[in-house]
């Protein structure tokens, strides 16, 4: 059997959740916008305990969360939608980083392109990105300043805590991207100081194609988001269409678990880094990425004198990893994030990204010691 390492492209469904969903596909499917009967009503009420249940996490108001497809939406709609705003107050200045998801360096571009000014700091050779780097990069003119809460590739938590301070007193918008840590890094995301937070379901045991963007208040005026995509006006008009009920309460108590078990799945996560650490001790890995601030359930690591994809083939039928973000994994493009973390060409061509939760079953690692082992010269 074939160990799934690779939970930071998608974790499994949890089978509570699986199942909330099916009785809302099969049995209690109303449409949320069709008030004038029950099963409508039963559906909207579904919604509404969902949106309370993801606030809660982030200590947000249930009015402050908008449903989307996923994280990679939730950010186009916090970027792309803040540019109206910025043609109209003449700020037009973004600080971002160069270890950010394509979801968010894309409309980054974009901005770009339409003449915006972005500033990309770069992290340092451990992944983590100075908050006091950000911070003297901004301006008056400093519309948005878009940081991720933790890299999809090497589990690396950022400071943004620490940003938040610095920016305490700019009135630049603040949007994390928290696709990797929306449950896992519970303490962190409940700053008001964020103003914008992206959330993707399928990275915290819910289903593919849900997520969520979070627009906080600065006491009674919401960001001025335009939405990009017009018909309907669900989600205070921000983002139309028939809402996805079932998707979205499987989002809900998959965000309410997050919460009430949180402490016991990272102890599980722990422990089984320990398990892996020492299983791959034999190959003496190197690791990227600073262990002070890697999430317990991540390890980006190269082997000296292995390749990536040679690991990968060896490992078949054994363990399912990765060597990058799954939303680039078709393109043998280098990793933009190692890259910037300044890695050796062999230590880029040879990373590896393992990551698990605490549902992951145990390894065989003397096996798969010995595959890699196989691979080198004698």
């Amino acid at each position: 059997m074939t160990v799934y390492l690779d939970a930071n492209a998608t974790t499994p469904v949890d089978k509570r959740v699986a199942d909330l969903v099916l009785s809302h596909l099969t049995e209690e499917y109303g449409n949320a916008g069709s008030r004038t009967h029950e099963m409508g009503q039963a559906a909207q009420s579904a919604v509404s305990q969902a949106r309370r249940q993801v606030a809660k996490v982030v200590s947000a108001d249930h009015d402050e969360v908008i449903f989307t497809s996923g994280a990679t939406e939730a950010n186009n709609l916090a970027i792309l939608g803040l540019a109206s705003e910025g043609d109209r107050t003449g700020r037009r200045h973004i600080v971002s980083t160069a270890i950010e998801h394509k979801a968010v360096l894309e409309p980054l571009e974009r901005l770009a392109d339409a003449g915006f000014d972005i500033d990309l700091v770069s992290p340092d050779q451990t992944g983590r990105v100075s908050a006091a780097s950000i911070a003297d990069k901004m301006r008056p003119d400093t519309l948005l300043v878009s940081l991720m809460a933790a890299n999809n590739e090497t589990g690396v938590t950022q400071p943004v805590a620490d940003l938040c301070r610095l920016l305490d007193d700019h009135p630049a918008y603040v949007h994390v991207d928290a696709a990797q840590a929306f449950g896992k890094l519970v303490p962190e995301l409940r700053n008001p100081r964020i103003d914008l937070m992206s959330v993707s379901g399928h990275k915290v045991f819910a289903p593919k194609g849900i997520g969520a963007l979070i627009t906080r208040k600065r006491g009674f005026r919401r960001p001025p988001l335009t939405p990009l995509q017009l018909g309907g006006g669900q989600e205070r008009g921000l983002r139309p269409g028939t809402l996805p009920v079932a998707l979205i309460a499987g989002l809900g108590l998959a965000a309410e678990l997050a919460v009430s078990e949180h402490a016991d799945r990272i102890d599980a996560c722990v422990r089984y880094r320990a398990e892996v650490l020492d299983g791959l001790a034999p190959l003496a890995p190197r690791l990227h990425g600073d262990p002070a601030f890697v999430m317990p359930h991540v390890l980006n690591l190269s082997f000296p004198g292995l390749d990536s994809e040679a690991v990968m083939v060896a490992w078949r039928g054994l363990l399912a990893v990765s060597n990058g973000s799954a939303c680039t994994s078709a393109s043998y493009d280098p990793s933009h994030v190692l890259t910037a973390m300044h890695l050796s060409d062999d230590e880029i061509r040879g990373a590896l990204r393992l990551s698990w939760t605490h549902l992951t079953e145990s390894v065989d690692w003397a096996e798969a010691v010995q595959r890699l082992q196989d691979l080198l010269p004698l």
